[in-house]
């Protein structure tokens, strides 16, 4: 992965893959999702929309049907949960359905 923000569309990551994605950038959302969650598609719309248009932030989706140990690991119990990364530290948690506006004058204070 490269340290620059080429990303346009979120990057699916797994449990694998998950604590080297958050390490990579220096600003990371990560929202964790499944595919069977109502509230989880409300919200996909703005997450796609933050990872195209927002610059020095990489987002991340994780589906937690298929990746249940960093579920387990951050103890996530209800998705949408939106994980704020900075310099690989977790810093902030949304759980819900927000507004795209909310998310991203949280993203902007962590720049």
């Amino acid at each position: 992965m490269s340290k620059g923000n080429n990303n346009t569309k979120p990057v699916h990551i797994t449990d694998v893959t998950f604590d080297r994605f958050v390490a990579d950038y220096p600003v990371v959302l990560v929202d964790f999702w499944a595919e069977w969650c109502h509230p989880c598609r409300m919200l996909a719309p703005a997450i796609d929309a933050l990872a195209k248009d927002l610059q020095g932030i990489v987002v991340g989706k994780l589906n937690v049907d298929e990746n249940r140990d960093t579920a387990i690991k951050y103890g996530i119990m209800s998705i949408p949960t939106l994980l704020y990364f900075k310099n690989g530290k977790l810093v902030d948690k949304t759980i819900g359905v927000v507004s795209k506006d909310a998310i991203e004058t949280k993203l902007l204070s962590l720049l």
